[in-house]
């Protein structure tokens, strides 16, 4: 991939701003600590509760005045309007935007709880998870697209570059932790859908899948995994995929697996391989399908029900 230092600059000179939400911790820690060692602006998107992770990673760094934290609820439209808009009065135009921000569930959907009267009771958490993980990457990545499609455009012709962080649990999920499998599918289906949309604005939308990396999320079984002998990523593995996934001209719609120190593009084999899982009649009748709704200028909604 092409990471020359001069991909972290504009035309201009300036050096390109980068908002990361989750920036305070693990992966969105390092992530926002290798876009500034590039010379990026960043600004490091968390929760209230993070703020002194967050200002201790920007006062370690080389050059603090580079760096901002915004206290930001990715499930709250209002706090991503104002990340959105202090961002752009502190350092001007959004460059690129890391949508990190994800949870696990710490109580099992299938643990059935009973109230005192032994109904069922509604898996509350469960909702949580895909709160952040979906629709706060949903949220971010509207905003993203809505900031940069006004954008001059780059020197390869780019608006800006957002990238979404899903995992391997996002292509497959026999774990049993459902909720958090669940939205990174969905996360994965959003970068699908988006697609066009991200063209026709100069936009590039990627994800970056990660295998197993020691955080907070994977905590409860870090250590028998690394007692397993089994291969991991460190959060530098991540970081360095996102940084270059995001400044790599040749990265549209791409997927990149990273799995220790090994990383892949996913998407276009799957693409390719359609008629292999499919057979050639139903992968036929699918490439119909497309360009009918190509030719049609897109899905026609449905008007809402009153």
């Amino acid at each position: 991939m092409n990471t020359s230092a001069s991909c972290y600059h504009l035309p201009n000179n300036k050096p390109k701003t980068v908002i990361i939400t989750g920036g305070a911790n693990g992966i969105g820690a390092k992530t926002a600590r290798t876009y500034h060692g590039h010379g990026c602006n960043i600004i490091i998107a968390d929760l209230p509760s993070s703020s002194d992770a967050a200002n201790a990673l920007i006062a370690s760094l080389t050059e603090p005045s580079r760096a901002r934290y915004h206290p930001t609820n990715v499930t709250s439209w209002h706090d991503i309007q104002a990340l959105f808009r202090l961002s752009k009065e502190t350092f001007g135009q959004i460059d690129i935007v890391v949508s990190n921000a994800g949870t696990m569930e710490s109580k099992g959907f299938f643990d059935f709880e009973e109230d005192e009267h032994g109904e069922l009771m509604e898996a509350t958490e469960a909702g949580r998870v895909i709160d952040i993980n979906l629709k706060g990457t949903m949220n971010t990545l509207r905003m993203a697209m809505h900031s940069m499609k006004s954008n001059p455009p780059d020197a390869d012709g780019t608006r800006g570059s957002i990238v979404l962080i899903a995992s391997t649990s996002g292509y497959f999920g026999g774990t049993g932790v459902v909720s958090y499998i669940s939205s990174k599918h969905g996360v994965v289906g959003l970068s699908r859908a988006s697609q066009s949309v991200a063209r026709q604005l100069g936009v590039r939308v990627n994800v970056v899948a990660p295998f197993f990396t020691p955080t907070h999320i994977t905590s409860g079984y870090s250590e028998k995994w690394k007692e397993s002998g089994l291969p991991a990523n460190t959060t530098e593995d991540v970081a360095n995929a996102i940084v270059s996934t995001s400044v790599d001209p040749a990265r549209q719609g791409h997927s990149m697996m990273v799995a220790g120190n090994l990383v892949r593009e996913i998407e276009e084999p799957r693409t390719t391989s359609t008629k292999d899982w499919l057979g050639e009649e139903i992968s036929d009748i699918m490439t119909r399908g497309g360009k009918f709704f190509n030719d049609l200028g897109g899905y026609t909604l449905p008007q809402a029900r009153s």
